[in-house]
């Protein structure tokens, strides 16, 4: 077969419990004659491999973009992530500690996304988690709408997504949408059309609270080292990169930047592709230009830094992205995805490249039949390489840490939080 894929030389990943997706168990409720808010209970949203305060750290940007700040206090929650119990206008008992439940939903331009949780000591354990590929941004490029086709296959997701919460003894959950519903001339209509079928309230976040959720949830697989990292997230219909200074718990912000080309964006930006070698060439090529483009003003911000980093040796760089997991499962030949084995791993960054331009000359039939593309992602794989070898060219790291963790990890963690403080406060109050 045609183009193959390098041996695994890369390092272990950390241990996670698996991700469960069992028939769910339901909760009684009680009654109050006056309903009132039940006090969270939560620990840190930080997995089992971390350590550190889990209260979401406040983040800010530079050059002429706006500050990312949030506090442990309001996690940039909105109203949107409520009690279930509150939104199903009953009061509910708060149950212990340990079987609170968190839930997030992450509806984006490729993939529906659902993860729930319970926290532990310190930790979370995940109870039960869904995710679909949905193309809700199928055709927004050209039309610069959600199609109807589209928002079905999108709304069939989130009535599984509504149909878990229910049965989950959930305790506060939010429910974001990305780049699509953000682009869309009918995002809100869309959001509004969830809420009725479904009873889900999505919040259309923009693309600093992405960024800022995607760090907070993966940020600890950072290899260790002192000064600035960078970490991206390649999404369906953005990218954004963001560059932290690590402390001794979460990251600060220092700069970041998002561009309108993910995966599904970029490839349908370009177009149909002739199948003949030339052809894919130039499109790799323009593709590469495009987000080359796109992350210019960027690139030049951050320059300085690199430089020192690179001087230092301690240039250090994390990716958060199903691009990024799809290469890395070929880098260790695996059969099957399997995330124990990817996420938490670091692979040599030539070892990406390599893997990238390979895929970028195989015909739809080769990208097909590799183990861990097949055909759902063959025609997207290559726009998240293409991304991907800019980044590289940005941030020229010799490893590249890989996470399959983000946004809804982000999520959880804040929620949590906000759950923590809520109970803290009620017990200030009671005193």
């Amino acid at each position: 077969m045609a183009g193959s894929i390098p041996p695994a030389n890369g390092q272990g990943a950390h241990p996670e419990a698996r991700v469960a997706n069992g028939k769910t168990v339901g909760g009684k409720k009680g009654q109050r004659k006056k309903p009132r808010r039940p006090r969270g209970k939560a620990g840190s949203g930080v997995p089992p491999t971390s350590a550190g305060n889990i209260s979401p750290p406040a983040m800010r940007g530079s050059g002429n973009h706006e500050a990312i700040a949030s506090s442990a206090s309001d996690a940039s929650v909105p109203t949107a992530a409520t009690p279930i119990a509150e939104r199903a206008g009953g009061w509910q008992k708060p149950l212990p500690h340990h079987r609170q439940a968190y839930a997030a939903i992450d509806l984006g331009t490729n993939n529906c996304r659902l993860l729930i949780a319970r926290p532990s000591g310190e930790h979370f354990v995940v109870i039960d988690a869904f995710s679909r590929v949905v193309r809700l941004g199928e055709g927004l490029a050209q039309s610069g709408r959600l199609s109807d086709e589209a928002m079905d296959r999108a709304l069939a997701a989130l009535h599984v997504c509504a149909d878990k919460l229910r049965k989950r003894n959930v305790h506060l959950a939010r429910s974001v949408a990305t780049e699509a519903c953000r682009r869309a001339s009918n995002g809100q209509a869309f959001i509004d059309r969830v809420r009725d079928e479904t009873g889900i309230h999505l919040n259309i976040i923009t693309a600093q609270e992405e960024a800022r959720l995607a760090v907070l949830g993966c940020h600890i697989l950072l290899e260790q080292g002192n000064g600035p990292a960078m970490i991206f997230d390649i999404g369906g219909g953005s990218t954004e990169m963001v560059l932290v200074e690590t402390g001794e718990t979460v990251p600060r912000i220092l700069d970041w930047q998002s561009v309108p080309w993910g995966v599904v964006s970029l490839t349908e930006s370009i177009g149909a592709i002739a199948d003949h070698p030339e052809a894919r060439a130039t499109a790799y090529a323009e593709m590469r230009r495009r987000v080359d483009e796109g992350f210019a003003d960027f690139t030049a911000r951050v320059s300085p830094i690199r430089r020192v980093a690179q001087k230092e040796r301690a240039i250090r760089l994390l990716g958060t992205s199903g691009t990024v997991t799809t290469l890395a499962s070929l880098h260790l030949e695996l059969p099957q995805y399997d995330r124990r084995a990817v996420d938490g791993l670091v692979v040599p960054a030539e070892s990406m490249r390599d893997i990238s331009r390979r895929l970028s000359t195989m015909t739809p039939a080769e990208r097909i039949a590799l183990p861990c593309i097949g055909r759902e992602r063959s025609d997207l794989v290559v726009a998240g390489c293409a991304i991907l070898e800019s980044i590289l060219d940005i941030w020229p790291a010799d490893r590249l840490g890989i996470a399959d963790r983000g946004i809804r990890e982000g999520i959880l963690r804040s929620l949590m939080a906000t759950g923590a403080v809520s109970r803290n406060s009620g017990r200030t109050q009671a005193q």
